[in-house]
């Protein structure tokens, strides 16, 4: 019987994966918001909220997820959807690395 692993510790591997790429740093890196993301040349990219992959994605690309039900525009608990914010649904099938290596070359430009 294979294992199911928690949110946090998916999260755990994909910051151990992502840490080796240039500029990234990795979450303990502040003590504000974000202090536990992953952020590439200080931006944030990708973050763990209630379980949920969080990403930073382009526009276009996050309402393109959206509309395929892959999850939905993240709101940050202001009631308000953030256009370049994606959390992933828990039950999607789209990797959480392609997904961060996309929102950290988005960052990083």
């Amino acid at each position: 019987m294979t294992k199911k692993t928690t949110p946090e510790e998916r999260f755990a591997s994909l910051v151990e994966e992502l840490t080796r790429l240039d500029g990234v740093e990795p979450p303990g890196t502040g003590r504000r918001f974000g202090s536990d993301a992953l952020k590439a040349d200080g931006h944030i990219f990708a973050m763990l909220s209630a379980g949920r992959l969080v990403l930073k994605l382009p526009r276009a690309r996050v309402d393109e997820l959206v509309d395929a039900g892959e999850g939905e525009h993240f709101d940050a608990g202001k009631g308000r959807p953030m256009r370049e914010w994606f959390a992933l649904d828990p039950a999607s099938v789209l990797t959480w690395d392609g997904l961060a290596r996309e929102a950290h070359a988005f960052v990083h430009r």
